[in-house]
């Protein structure tokens, strides 16, 4: 152990953290680039280009000059995912919406005596089938 000090791991693992924390960045940006509609194919073949050529200058100036549009965009496809998913939970319980309030109004007559038992349940299952 004395020939690699505690500050010299520090030093590794904070180097190493850096690291991976640059290809996340990379990566991240490189996506965007593919991801952004409003960017040609030349502008997006210009862009992914600088980045990989000069990765440090091209990272940062990506994020200088369109930082603020990556992070709309990532707003905008978590918005996109998270209504394809309530659309997709909706489907599976077979609810559109109408069926929940359908069957709370029905519920609603059988509990003021309106309607029988009976015809709570044929109703019911008319409106889930």
């Amino acid at each position: 152990m004395d020939d690699y000090p505690l500050l010299n791991l520090f030093w590794t693992m904070l180097w190493l953290f850096l690291w991976v924390m640059w290809f996340f960045l990379l990566f991240k940006v490189a996506t965007d680039i593919f991801r952004d509609h409003s960017l040609g194919g030349w502008a997006k073949a210009g862009w992914l280009v600088f980045v990989l050529v000069l990765p440090y200058l091209g990272v940062f100036v990506y994020l200088i000059a369109r930082g603020q549009g990556m992070g709309q965009r990532d707003a905008k496809q978590f918005k996109e995912q998270e209504d394809a998913f309530q659309q997709y939970v909706r489907k599976a319980a077979g609810t559109g919406g109408g069926s929940v309030e359908e069957l709370s109004k029905l519920s609603a007559l059988k509990d003021k005596g309106d309607i029988t038992q009976e015809e709570f349940e044929r109703a019911k299952a008319k409106i889930l089938a």
